[in-house]
C-alpha cells in the first residue's frame, strides 16, 4: 500500500481530511490548553457545522476515489475512517447530552 493518493479525488479527500483535523485540533487546543476561547461562545456554533461539512466532503470524495478510481492509499482509507467516526459521533453524542 502507498501512503499518498495518486488520483485527484484521493488528493482532495486527504487534503480535506487534514484540514478537518487541523480545524478541530486548533479549536480544542485554544479552548482546553490556551484557554483563549470557550465552548459556549458563538464561534463554536460556526466551526462545528463547517468542519462537519468539510469532513463529509472528504468522506464522499474518498469513497468515490476508492470505488471509481481504484485508489488504494492509506490517507484515503484514513479519510473514510474518520468520516465514518464523524457520522457516528452525531447520533451517539446526542444520546449522552445532559442539557
Amino acid at each position: 500500500m502507498i501512503i499518498k493518493p495518486k488520483t485527484k479525488l484521493g488528493k482532495w479527500s486527504a487534503g480535506l481530511n487534514i484540514l478537518f483535523i487541523i480545524i478541530i485540533s486548533v479549536s480544542v487546543i485554544s479552548v482546553l490548553v490556551l484557554k483563549i476561547l470557550n465552548f459556549d461562545d458563538h464561534w463554536w456554533d460556526v466551526i462545528v457545522p463547517v468542519s462537519f461539512l468539510i469532513e463529509m466532503a472528504a468522506f464522499i470524495t474518498g469513497i468515490i476515489s476508492v470505488t471509481k478510481n481504484k485508489e488504494r492509499s492509506v490517507l484515503v482509507y484514513f479519510s473514510i475512517f474518520v468520516g465514518l467516526l464523524t457520522i457516528l459521533f452525531v447520533p451517539l453524542h446526542s444520546l449522552f447530552i445532559n442539557d
